[in-house]
């Protein structure tokens, strides 16, 4: 290498372009993956445990949660609007949840929070959400240490009929307003080798640890 200062030199270059690469990759993971969480608020509901009793309790709930957030925030234009109204109406959840609960012939308690949570990447129909820190409605039942359940209230990709697997036209159209072309691409069911490669660099850099918790 001292003997030749032409390919020191071309080491030192591949080195900063690799350096530089990676500090792009990474902003342009770290700006998407905020943009897309700013955009989207989730619901997440945690069973008591893994029994399979348990389990199906959590459907239920998710079931008689879906069917009232349905109604309250079908009409939600913005994310803020949604959280707006689950925040009025966090006893009636609560309620919601609880009387539920009991209808099953189980006395669990319920706890529920509005904060900014990690999820893991997560597919609803033909739209995927990637991991990281999002807004949402958590619903824990119990000792809340069963496998969890979730899905998006704004824009709104729950389904009461989760097998239907279709994402409304209007959700995405809500979706796609949120965010750039480029941004929905990523998320949407896309061929395209490119975005594909992005979706999972952002995986990548969200799964590392380097994203963190906006709030």
């Amino acid at each position: 290498m001292k003997k030749n200062p032409k390919l020191k030199m071309i080491s030192i270059l591949t080195f900063l372009i690799f350096i530089y690469s990676g500090i792009c990759a990474f902003s342009y993971a770290k700006n998407v993956s905020l943009d897309i969480s700013e955009s989207v608020f989730r619901l997440h509901v945690i069973a008591n445990s893994d029994s399979k009793e348990d389990q199906d309790l959590k459907y239920k709930v998710r079931d008689s949660l879906l069917e009232y957030m349905n109604s309250i925030c079908k009409d939600c234009s913005s994310k803020e609007e949604a959280i707006s109204l689950v925040e009025k109406n966090k006893e009636n959840f609560k309620k919601i949840a609880e009387d539920t609960i009991k209808s099953e012939g189980y006395s669990y308690t319920v706890n529920i929070n509005i904060g900014n949570f990690e999820f893991p990447t997560k597919t609803y129909g033909d739209i995927s959400l990637p991991a990281g820190f999002y807004d949402a409605l958590r619903v824990e039942i119990g000792e809340a240490k069963g496998q969890n359940w979730w899905c998006v209230m704004f824009p709104p990709l729950c389904f009461v009929d989760i097998s239907s697997g279709i994402v409304p036209d209007q959700s995405k159209e809500t979706m796609k307003e949120n965010l750039s072309n480029e941004e929905y691409a990523l998320i949407s069911d896309d061929s395209n080798t490119q975005i594909q490669f992005k979706f999972k660099l952002l995986e990548f850099f969200t799964n590392s640890g380097f994203i963190t918790a906006k709030k």
